[in-house]
């Protein structure tokens, strides 16, 4: 089919965009924005494969979308060779730049005759050009040197037809999909266009970075840059320009006298406490957004941020802490109080919790160095699904903030894992005296509900004992997880049956043939020929139908 046909089929009918809606998503620019991409994968002879630099090249032509996607495969070496992480790298550091002639044009755009009065000059070469965003040093007119980030221009509109053309396409291809799968696309996808929304305005970047600020403002090693209010707006942030050393440039570092793995465990130490502590933390810790400033970690790019609440925050942190115990009933409760919806009635509990015990039996197995923290989180979440336990969609930042650290650390702590220091984290954090409390308050309130089941078990048992002797008590079965089998054993059952019926049927009817002697049907009689043609019909009908259930 050509592909103006497909496009048009494709596309003729399902989600229209508001007319009005400020990306202008509607049925004409998804087409529009399609036809693109088909155009560059044809460019790129996608269909012959890629060397890692052809795949590079092919990210930053699609657009800032599929350069986020290239940025989150740089660090799942699991996934992708490592030739082809290597390459990926490049995007978190650099993409093309914007001649700055462009960047002017915008910035007054955005600040208009005003611009003299905030600004004294900006430095034509970037400090860093992104897929959403290029950067540039400046000086106000105080004095005070500033990073002056500014978006690209149209680069929300492609990103919201991108974004558009995932939600459109995994609308269609739903009804297709089981109603188990492992990973929900929608959910996926409406992540994605929450996290675009944010990442996108730089006034809410700007407030992430009063709120880090403020939360880490007593931890002597963790820094952002400040910001300046006034002066930023959805397009445009302005803060403090910070002159250090990337983190991934491990060799520079180890020469200004840094010890890697103290950088390592402090800033995984740290992120524990974003997570389990503030519930505000980075969800994007790529190596591109960190640098190292006079012994402290500073995060320089905050548009990416996850949120937790006081519940989800005890939730994650029990979750992590049963991981560390490998205790499956304990991991068990900590998911199922930690969820967003479950359906305890349809939950197969015995089966949930095996799964979980070779989960844990299975990383068990793994040396300390070897574990991977993200694929567990992963196959966690996939158990959870398959047993109808619904996570709250801000797990997925967590999941992902964890993966992307522990890629970007993974040179710093080579013989350490995250969920150790997490789980050292949470040991060291925590108030003995508090937990002691907490501890004395949990068993009173334990033993409280044991005493009254017991007095309730008590009161049951008397009453069912009487009706025992009256002969008033009928007993009602069920066996979890056996609606399969009892249906599989009355299938077989049924199969059977009908075949001792046949057998009966070709047993009599030859009998009664033979003792009436010759007929007019087929050489017997009446009686005997339509016994033949109903085991004939019947044995018929039993191999049909084990050949159509296999």
């Amino acid at each position: 089919m050509p592909t103006n046909t497909l496009l048009k089929h494709f596309f003729g009918q399902g989600l229209l965009a508001d007319p009005d809606d400020k990306f202008g998503l509607n049925r004409k620019s998804r087409t529009k924005r399609l036809r693109e991409i088909i155009t560059i994968l044809n460019k790129h002879h996608s269909l012959r494969g890629f060397t890692p630099e052809e795949f590079r090249l092919l990210l930053e032509d699609l657009g800032p979308s599929f350069v986020k996607i290239g940025q989150t495969l740089a660090n799942r070496s699991e996934i992708l060779p490592k030739s082809y992480c290597e390459e990926l790298a490049k995007l978190q550091t650099s993409c093309d730049p914007m001649p700055f002639d462009e960047v002017k044009k915008a910035l007054l755009d955005i600040y208009g005759e005003q611009f003299d009065d905030y600004f004294d000059s900006v430095d034509p070469k970037p400090l860093g050009s992104a897929s959403l965003a290029q950067v540039h040093k400046g000086r106000l007119v105080n004095g005070d040197i500033v990073a002056i980030k500014v978006q690209r221009p149209g680069v929300q509109a492609t990103m919201a037809q991108d974004i558009d053309i995932m939600r459109f396409v995994v609308s269609k291809v739903s009804s297709f999909l089981p109603e188990n799968q492992v990973l929900n696309f929608s959910d996926v996808v409406e992540e994605l266009w929450s996290t675009f929304i944010e990442e996108t305005d730089f006034a809410c970047e700007a407030e992430n970075l009063v709120v880090f600020k403020e939360n880490n403002k007593h931890v002597a090693f963790v820094d952002c840059p400040k910001v300046y209010p006034e002066l930023c707006s959805e397009y445009c942030l302005v803060m403090e320009y910070i002159d250090g050393t990337p983190i991934y440039d491990k060799d520079a570092l180890v020469e200004q006298g840094y010890d890697l793995a103290e950088i390592g465990e402090k800033m995984l130490d740290n992120y524990a406490s974003q997570i389990l502590d503030q519930g505000f933390f980075h969800a994007d810790p790529h190596p591109g957004n960190v640098i190292i400033r006079d012994g402290k970690i500073v995060y320089i790019d905050l548009g990416m941020m996850g949120r937790l609440n006081p519940a989800q925050r005890v939730g994650f942190g029990k979750i992590i802490e049963a991981v560390g115990l490998e205790d499956a009933a304990k991991l068990k409760e900590a998911l199922l109080s930690f969820a967003e919806t479950k359906d305890l009635g349809s939950i197969d509990h015995a089966r949930f919790l095996a799964d979980l015990d070779l989960l844990l039996a299975n990383y068990a197995s793994c040396d300390v160095a070897d574990l991977d923290i993200g694929q567990m989180l992963a196959d966690v979440m996939s158990l959870t699904r398959m047993s109808k336990v619904t996570l709250p969609s801000a797990i997925t930042n967590v999941s992902k903030g964890i993966v992307t650290i522990e890629g970007t650390l993974q040179d710093f702590i080579p013989n350490d894992s995250i969920l150790n220091i997490i789980n050292s984290h949470i040991v060291k954090s925590g108030d003995p005296f508090q937990k002691t409390k907490d501890a004395l308050q949990d068993m009173v309130v334990d033993t409280r509900k044991a005493s009254e089941g017991a007095a309730q078990a008590a009161a049951y048992s008397g009453e069912v004992l009487r009706m025992l002797t009256r002969g008033q008590l009928k007993v009602n079965m069920d066996m979890l997880g056996s609606e399969h089998l009892m249906a599989s054993m009355s299938k077989i059952v049924n199969r059977l049956t009908v075949a001792i019926v046949v057998a009966g049927l070709f047993i009599g009817s030859s009998m009664y043939a033979q003792a009436t002697g010759e007929g007019p049907y087929l050489g017997v009689s009446f009686i005997p020929f339509f016994g033949f043609l109903g085991a004939f019909v019947l044995s018929v009908w039993i191999m049909f139908d084990i050949w159509r259930r296999r």
